[in-house]
């Protein structure tokens, strides 16, 4: 019995060293962190509470998308995470806002987003833009993930649609990148290669395997510096 007590010791230490490391070791999510608050920091003017959807808005240089992320999950009263961008440029291009899906369309604003959970968020201090979104780190890291060929982070916004940021803008010229899965837009009569403001291009990433794949995207790329 002795000898069990101690193998199911030996097993739990090694257990909670092997946990310990793997968070002492969560590069992309401690970079992630400190990436996304000097992007907060570099265009400040363009951070807004967002009492609408119950949390924090970044606007695009342009005004023309917004990342918005939740401060509560508990009080979204439609996604946690999610993109809004205007409807004006695929209308332009061919849309047909009855062909898409039930409740993206919203006024002149197409909204694309998730729920990541239904979590009551705790602050341990200030409720600020870069609290709220390191919830989203610390309670749903695997919605955070690292672009190589471009070197950026991002959030995924589901069914294809992420914001990213640069890893360094000081080395890199598009420090924000609203990108968009255009299928369920040509599916609704656009003509991807007519929307105005958004760059329909080949993007190489990795899929759930590890293997390498092109996709094609609609992107919205700046440079903040």
């Amino acid at each position: 019995m002795k000898n069990i007590k101690l193998v199911i010791a030996s097993i739990s230490l090694l257990l909670i060293g092997s946990l310990t490391a793997c968070a002492q070791t969560d590069v992309i999510g401690k970079v992630s962190k400190t990436s996304f608050e000097s992007v907060l920091k570099t265009i400040p003017n363009q951070v807004k509470p967002d009492e609408m959807n119950g949390g924090w808005s970044l606007s695009a240089p342009d005004n023309s998308a917004r990342f918005i992320w939740s401060k509560d999950y508990s009080k979204s009263p439609i996604h946690d995470v999610m993109l809004e961008f205007d409807s004006a440029p695929f209308i332009a291009a061919g849309l047909d806002v009855n062909k898409l899906p039930a409740g993206i369309v919203v006024e002149d604003k197409i909204m694309l987003g998730t729920k990541l959970g239904n979590n009551e968020l705790k602050y341990s201090g200030e409720v600020t833009p870069l609290t709220s979104f390191n919830q989203i780190v610390d309670l749903y890291r695997a919605s955070i993930g690292y672009h190589e060929v471009l070197d950026h982070y991002g959030v995924d916004l589901g069914s294809g649609n992420k914001f990213e940021w640069s890893k360094d803008m000081s080395k890199n010229d598009k420090d924000i990148v609203f990108v968009v899965n255009p299928e369920i837009f040509i599916a609704a009569g656009v003509d991807p290669d007519k929307v105005e403001g958004w760059k329909y291009a080949s993007v190489q990433m990795k899929d759930n395997t590890g293997k390498t794949i092109e996709v094609m995207k609609f992107l919205k790329p700046f440079n903040l510096q």
